[in-house]
């Protein structure tokens, strides 16, 4: 499969359903569709732009933690990357 842009979207998001793939929509920017993709140890983030598409990839297994210093020095550490901080 070879995505070209908006223009796939349905039939990526088709791909997803066939494979009981979960994922989430999300409008963040004002040229692109993202798709949130939620697989085990695996998030992908893919963005439809009119004449292409971009995607990241996290990575990791999924342990689940009880730490709080550590989830607060997470958000500290990594949320001033994001967009309006």
């Amino acid at each position: 499969m070879q995505l070209r842009g908006l223009d796939d979207l349905l039939l990526f998001l088709n791909f997803l359903n066939s494979r009981k793939i979960w994922y989430r929509l999300e409008h963040l920017r004002d040229d692109a569709v993202m798709v949130s993709v939620h697989m085990v140890g695996t998030r992908l983030e893919v963005e439809f732009f009119k004449d292409r598409i971009e995607y990241s990839n996290f990575e990791g297994d999924e342990s689940v933690f009880d730490d709080q210093d550590r989830l607060f020095a997470l958000i500290e550490d990594r949320g001033s990357c994001v967009q309006g901080s």
